[in-house]
Protein backbone atom coordinates (compact mmCIF):
# COMPACT_ATOMS: atom_id res chain seq x y z
CA UNK A 1 0.00 0.00 0.00
CA UNK A 2 1.08 3.58 -0.57
CA UNK A 3 0.83 6.15 2.23
CA UNK A 4 -2.65 7.30 1.23
CA UNK A 5 -3.97 3.73 1.23
CA UNK A 6 -2.37 3.14 4.64
CA UNK A 7 -4.01 6.27 6.05
CA UNK A 8 -7.38 5.11 4.75
CA UNK A 9 -6.99 1.55 6.03
CA UNK A 10 -5.80 2.46 9.54
CA UNK A 11 -8.56 2.69 12.11
CA UNK A 12 -9.06 2.56 15.88
CA UNK A 13 -9.42 -1.10 16.77
CA UNK A 14 -12.18 -1.83 19.26
CA UNK A 15 -11.87 -5.63 19.46
CA UNK A 16 -8.73 -7.75 19.11
CA UNK A 17 -8.15 -11.39 18.27
CA UNK A 18 -6.38 -12.60 21.42
CA UNK A 19 -4.95 -15.65 19.64
CA UNK A 20 -2.76 -13.57 17.32
CA UNK A 21 0.61 -12.32 18.57
CA UNK A 22 2.96 -9.77 17.01
CA UNK A 23 6.23 -11.41 15.99
CA UNK A 24 9.51 -10.42 17.66
CA UNK A 25 10.74 -9.06 14.33
CA UNK A 26 7.70 -6.83 13.84
CA UNK A 27 7.85 -5.62 17.43
CA UNK A 28 11.49 -4.68 16.99
CA UNK A 29 10.54 -2.68 13.89
CA UNK A 30 7.89 -0.75 15.83
CA UNK A 31 10.20 -0.06 18.75
CA UNK A 32 12.81 1.19 16.29
CA UNK A 33 10.23 3.58 14.85
CA UNK A 34 9.57 4.89 18.37
CA UNK A 35 13.30 5.29 18.99
CA UNK A 36 13.74 7.17 15.71
CA UNK A 37 10.77 9.49 16.23
CA UNK A 38 11.48 13.21 15.86
CA UNK A 39 11.30 15.63 18.78
CA UNK A 40 11.96 19.33 19.24
CA UNK A 41 15.73 19.98 19.48
CA UNK A 42 16.13 16.18 19.64
CA UNK A 43 14.97 16.37 23.26
CA UNK A 44 13.72 12.75 23.29
CA UNK A 45 11.84 13.39 26.55
CA UNK A 46 10.16 9.99 26.60
CA UNK A 47 10.26 6.50 28.03
CA UNK A 48 8.10 3.57 26.90
CA UNK A 49 6.92 0.62 28.98
CA UNK A 50 6.22 -2.45 26.85
CA UNK A 51 3.57 -4.85 28.17
CA UNK A 52 3.91 -8.25 26.49
CA UNK A 53 2.76 -10.87 29.00
CA UNK A 54 -0.27 -11.74 31.13
CA UNK A 55 1.35 -10.78 34.44
CA UNK A 56 2.18 -7.31 33.15
CA UNK A 57 -1.33 -6.87 31.71
CA UNK A 58 -2.88 -7.78 35.04
CA UNK A 59 -0.52 -5.39 36.79
CA UNK A 60 -1.62 -2.32 34.81
CA UNK A 61 -5.28 -3.32 34.41
CA UNK A 62 -6.51 -1.52 37.59
CA UNK A 63 -5.49 1.77 35.94
CA UNK A 64 -7.44 1.10 32.75
CA UNK A 65 -11.01 2.35 32.35
CA UNK A 66 -13.51 -0.52 32.28
CA UNK A 67 -14.51 0.04 28.66
CA UNK A 68 -10.87 -0.09 27.53
CA UNK A 69 -9.81 -3.18 29.48
CA UNK A 70 -10.61 -5.69 26.69
CA UNK A 71 -8.25 -3.75 24.40
CA UNK A 72 -5.44 -4.37 26.86
CA UNK A 73 -6.31 -7.97 27.75
CA UNK A 74 -6.98 -9.11 24.17
CA UNK A 75 -4.30 -7.23 22.22
CA UNK A 76 -0.83 -8.62 21.63
CA UNK A 77 1.10 -5.73 23.19
CA UNK A 78 0.43 -2.56 25.14
CA UNK A 79 2.83 0.38 25.27
CA UNK A 80 2.62 2.99 28.02
CA UNK A 81 3.95 6.38 26.88
CA UNK A 82 5.72 8.42 29.57
CA UNK A 83 7.67 11.67 29.74
CA UNK A 84 10.40 12.80 32.06
CA UNK A 85 9.57 14.98 35.06
CA UNK A 86 11.58 17.04 35.19
CA UNK A 87 13.51 17.23 31.94
CA UNK A 88 16.71 17.81 33.87
CA UNK A 89 20.32 18.69 33.15
CA UNK A 90 21.44 15.09 33.47
CA UNK A 91 19.15 14.14 30.56
CA UNK A 92 20.35 17.06 28.44
CA UNK A 93 23.98 16.12 29.00
CA UNK A 94 23.21 12.47 28.22
CA UNK A 95 21.67 13.55 24.92
CA UNK A 96 24.68 15.68 24.04
CA UNK A 97 27.09 12.86 24.83
CA UNK A 98 25.08 10.42 22.70
CA UNK A 99 24.97 12.84 19.78
CA UNK A 100 28.75 13.20 20.10
CA UNK A 101 29.25 9.42 20.09
CA UNK A 102 26.98 9.15 17.04
CA UNK A 103 29.14 11.61 15.09
CA UNK A 104 26.70 14.52 15.02
CA UNK A 105 29.38 17.17 15.61
CA UNK A 106 32.10 17.71 13.01
CA UNK A 107 33.43 20.54 15.19
CA UNK A 108 33.39 21.70 18.81
CA UNK A 109 31.50 24.82 17.73
CA UNK A 110 28.60 22.76 16.41
CA UNK A 111 28.46 20.78 19.64
CA UNK A 112 28.35 23.98 21.69
CA UNK A 113 25.67 25.45 19.42
CA UNK A 114 23.51 22.35 19.77
CA UNK A 115 23.84 22.41 23.54
CA UNK A 116 22.98 26.11 23.79
CA UNK A 117 20.08 25.83 21.36
CA UNK A 118 18.55 22.89 23.19
CA UNK A 119 18.89 24.61 26.55
CA UNK A 120 17.22 27.69 25.10
CA UNK A 121 14.15 25.85 23.81
CA UNK A 122 13.83 23.62 26.86
CA UNK A 123 14.00 26.73 29.04
CA UNK A 124 11.49 28.55 26.86
CA UNK A 125 9.00 25.75 27.40
CA UNK A 126 9.76 25.17 31.09
CA UNK A 127 8.47 28.33 32.74
CA UNK A 128 6.47 26.08 35.06
CA UNK A 129 6.48 22.29 35.64
CA UNK A 130 3.06 22.19 33.97
CA UNK A 131 4.37 24.02 30.89
CA UNK A 132 7.30 21.64 30.61
CA UNK A 133 5.02 18.61 30.96
CA UNK A 134 2.72 19.95 28.23
CA UNK A 135 5.67 20.56 25.88
CA UNK A 136 7.12 17.12 26.51
CA UNK A 137 3.72 15.54 25.95
CA UNK A 138 3.54 17.19 22.52
CA UNK A 139 6.83 15.55 21.61
CA UNK A 140 5.63 12.16 22.83
CA UNK A 141 2.45 12.46 20.77
CA UNK A 142 4.61 12.84 17.67
CA UNK A 143 6.08 9.44 18.52
CA UNK A 144 2.58 8.08 19.13
CA UNK A 145 1.47 9.16 15.65
CA UNK A 146 4.57 7.61 14.11
CA UNK A 147 3.80 4.32 15.86
CA UNK A 148 0.17 4.20 14.70
CA UNK A 149 1.14 4.79 11.08
CA UNK A 150 4.07 2.37 11.17
CA UNK A 151 1.89 -0.35 12.67
CA UNK A 152 -0.69 0.08 9.92
CA UNK A 153 2.06 -0.03 7.29
CA UNK A 154 3.01 -3.56 8.35
CA UNK A 155 -0.54 -4.81 8.87
CA UNK A 156 -0.77 -4.39 12.64
CA UNK A 157 -3.87 -2.86 14.22
CA UNK A 158 -3.76 -0.32 17.03
CA UNK A 159 -5.71 1.74 19.53
CA UNK A 160 -4.54 4.98 21.11
CA UNK A 161 -5.96 5.19 24.63
CA UNK A 162 -6.37 8.14 26.97
CA UNK A 163 -9.17 6.40 28.88
CA UNK A 164 -7.13 5.39 31.89
CA UNK A 165 -6.27 6.71 35.35
CA UNK A 166 -2.84 8.30 34.90
CA UNK A 167 -2.26 8.76 38.63
CA UNK A 168 -3.03 5.09 39.23
CA UNK A 169 -0.79 4.00 36.35
CA UNK A 170 2.04 6.15 37.69
CA UNK A 171 1.60 4.53 41.09
CA UNK A 172 1.51 0.97 39.71
CA UNK A 173 4.69 1.49 37.67
CA UNK A 174 6.44 3.53 40.36
CA UNK A 175 6.95 6.35 37.90
CA UNK A 176 7.43 9.18 40.39
CA UNK A 177 10.62 7.64 41.77
CA UNK A 178 11.84 7.23 38.18
CA UNK A 179 11.16 10.86 37.29
CA UNK A 180 8.40 9.94 34.85
CA UNK A 181 4.68 10.54 34.22
CA UNK A 182 2.42 8.53 31.93
CA UNK A 183 0.50 10.38 29.22
CA UNK A 184 -1.13 7.78 26.95
CA UNK A 185 -1.34 4.10 26.04
CA UNK A 186 -1.28 2.30 22.70
CA UNK A 187 -2.48 -1.28 22.24
CA UNK A 188 -1.19 -3.29 19.29
CA UNK A 189 -2.34 -6.53 17.73
CA UNK A 190 -4.75 -7.94 15.18
CA UNK A 191 -8.42 -7.12 14.85
CA UNK A 192 -11.18 -9.55 15.67
CA UNK A 193 -13.01 -10.32 12.38
CA UNK A 194 -16.22 -9.21 14.10
CA UNK A 195 -14.86 -5.79 15.07
CA UNK A 196 -17.61 -3.52 13.80
CA UNK A 197 -15.39 -0.45 13.64
CA UNK A 198 -13.30 -2.13 10.95
CA UNK A 199 -16.27 -2.16 8.58
CA UNK A 200 -17.57 1.35 9.10
CA UNK A 201 -16.57 4.01 6.57
CA UNK A 202 -13.93 6.49 7.67
CA UNK A 203 -15.38 9.95 8.36
CA UNK A 204 -13.28 13.09 7.90
CA UNK A 205 -14.12 16.71 7.14
CA UNK A 206 -13.73 17.66 3.46
CA UNK A 207 -10.54 19.26 2.16
CA UNK A 208 -12.09 22.69 1.71
CA UNK A 209 -12.86 22.85 5.43
CA UNK A 210 -9.42 21.95 6.69
CA UNK A 211 -6.92 23.24 4.11
CA UNK A 212 -6.18 26.85 3.22
CA UNK A 213 -3.58 27.53 0.54
CA UNK A 214 -1.85 30.86 1.07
Amino acid sequence: MNIVEISKARYTTKHYDKSKIISATELEQLLTVLRNSPSSVNSQPWHFFVVDNEAAREKILPAIADFNRPRVTDSSHTIVFCVKTPLDEAHLQNLLAQEDRDGRFPSADLKEAQDKGRHYFVGLNSTTPEAQFAWESKQAYIALGQLLFAAAAIGIDSTAIEGYDSAKMDEILGLKTQGLRSIAIVTLGYRDPKDGNAHRPKSRLPNEQIFTFL
